[in-house]
Parts: C-alpha cells; sequence; structure tokens
C-alpha cells in the first residue's frame, strides 16, 4: 500500500471541523471512512489540532493547552472501569471540565483513610507562591495531613485505582492529603495551579510541573453543608461518603473557569481526600 500523504487541505479540513465543533473521535472515524489508514490519521490529526490550539492561544494572549488527565467518556459510559472496582459517572460537565463520581472508594476504605490520618492532622495550610513554601492562611480553616505516595497498603490501592480511571501515570500525582472540616470551617474559592507570575512558582514547578488536575474524593457525609463549590458556574457538588469530583486546567489561567472551594460544614463534620496530579513525576 502506497504511503499516505498529510496534505495542507487535509489540516485545513481538520482545522475546520474542530472550529464546527466535532470531537476528534468523530472526525477520526471520518477520516477512516474516507480510506485513511488509521495510524497517519490519528498522526495528522493530532499533530494538526496541537498546532491550531497553540496558535489560537498565542494569537489571543493565553497560555497554551497541554494534555491533562481524564477519564475515557467516549460513548458516554455509565460506569468506568478502574482496576479493581467499577465506579460510576454521575455528571460531567465540559467547561469546565468537571466529572462526579460515584462509589470511587468503598465505605471501609473511606473510615480506614480517617482513622490513619486522625493522629497526624494539623491545621491546614496553603502553599506560598510568593516563596515556594506553605503558610496557615484565613481562607482555609481545616485541620488536615498528607500521605507520601504509596505510603500504606489502602494509598497504593486507592491511588492504582484513581491512575486506571484518570489515565494517568501514578508517579505523576502527589501524595494523598487528608482534609477535616467541623461546623463553621471551609476552604473559600481558590485555583489549584500554581500562578506562573509568582516569585515561588518556579521552586513549586520543579517538583514535578503545573497541577493540571484535582480529584477530591469525600470519605463522609456531613449533615449540611459542605459541599465544593464552582462559582463561576453556579455548580455545587454534595459531600456523599465514597463519592468523588474530578477537574482538571489545561493551563494556569481563569479562562479554565476551575475556580472552586469547599462551603461551610452547617453541621456535622466532614471528611475528604485531595489527590493533586502533575504534569511530569512528583518529588
Amino acid at each position: 500500500m502506497s504511503e499516505q500523504q498529510v496534505t495542507p487541505e487535509l489540516r485545513q479540513w481538520i482545522v475546520a471541523q474542530a472550529q464546527a465543533g466535532h470531537k476528534p473521535e468523530v472526525v477520526l472515524e471520518a477520516m477512516r471512512a474516507s480510506g485513511w489508514q488509521e495510524a497517519v490519521a490519528l498522526d495528522a490529526l493530532e499533530a494538526t489540532l496541537k498546532g491550531f490550539l497553540a496558535e489560537h492561544a498565542q494569537a489571543a494572549g493565553l497560555p497554551v493547552p497541554v494534555v491533562v488527565p481524564a477519564p475515557d467518556l467516549t460513548d458516554s459510559p455509565l460506569w468506568l472501569d478502574a482496576g479493581d472496582r467499577q465506579v460510576q459517572v454521575l455528571m460531567t460537565l465540559h467547561h469546565p471540565r468537571v466529572v462526579v463520581f460515584g462509589g470511587l472508594l468503598s465505605a471501609a476504605e473511606c473510615e480506614a483513610l480517617i482513622e490513619l490520618a486522625r493522629p497526624r492532622l494539623a491545621r491546614s495550610e496553603t502553599v506560598q507562591t510568593e516563596t515556594g513554601g506553605s503558610e496557615v492562611n484565613p481562607v482555609r480553616t481545616s485541620s488536615g495531613m498528607f500521605f507520601g505516595r504509596e505510603e500504606n497498603p489502602l494509598c497504593a490501592q486507592i491511588e492504582a485505582r484513581i491512575a486506571r480511571l484518570l489515565e494517568w501515570p501514578i508517579e505523576n500525582g502527589e501524595g494523598l492529603q487528608i482534609l477535616h472540616y467541623l461546623p463553621g470551617a471551609e476552604y473559600k474559592p481558590h485555583h489549584d495551579y500554581f500562578d506562573p507570575a509568582k516569585a515561588g512558582t518556579p521552586a513549586i514547578l520543579a517538583r514535578g510541573g503545573q497541577r493540571l488536575g484535582t480529584l477530591v474524593m469525600y470519605l463522609n457525609a456531613p449533615a449540611k453543608g459542605g459541599a465544593t463549590t464552582f462559582p463561576d458556574v453556579g455548580l455545587e457538588v454534595a459531600p456523599i461518603q465514597g463519592n468523588a469530583v474530578f477537574f482538571s486546567y489545561d493551563r494556569p489561567h481563569l479562562i479554565t473557569r476551575t475556580l472552586h472551594g469547599g462551603a461551610p460544614v452547617v453541621a456535622g463534620e466532614k471528611w475528604v481526600a485531595t489527590k493533586w496530579l502533575r504534569e511530569r513525576r512528583f518529588e
């Protein structure tokens, strides 16, 4: 079979399909139906769309988007294979990219994480991007602790499940952070990516690059309050034990619309486990 050549006309057609809102998998299928070899079509699609997005971002004065962690939601599945368990897809939002999962953790796993974390809790801190360190901040009134990545068998099992679910390497993730909120405690709206304009950001990025995605797992259900909120889009995700909310941000910019927070706990207490995913291996 003669080698197929990717022409400027084909690239223009691919860009036109993207501008019309067609998903990459739809464009790929159309190319295959027209006689393009799958390997050639995939390479052409990837290279053309990457170039198109970069040019569009530069023209608008925005950072260039990068590949982010993501579950495979092709054909709108109701369940996803996370290796050792099936996880429900309860809700999806495209912009910002938000996915709510059901049953990511079992009740026993949630309770075990709480008990392992409880003796090590301290007042939560936030990253100080001016220096690259961390500090106690009045916007965050919880207590918490970090497990090292794969620190114990339970963490290793959960991290492997997350890596399978979000198709992102285990080594590109920070260790699990456990947070405990009492009545009145909250985390005011913020972004999880690191601001490139801050002096301390280069030191933070040296440990594994930018954060690209966040997974918040609910370890219990408070009686009232404690939702994860996305103020830019008016979304609130209820903290139900075993469920989780995932969101990604392909560049450190407000355009991602990933402003989010932990609403105050009104009654009871709230426990969550947070997993942040980086561009490359996190040290």
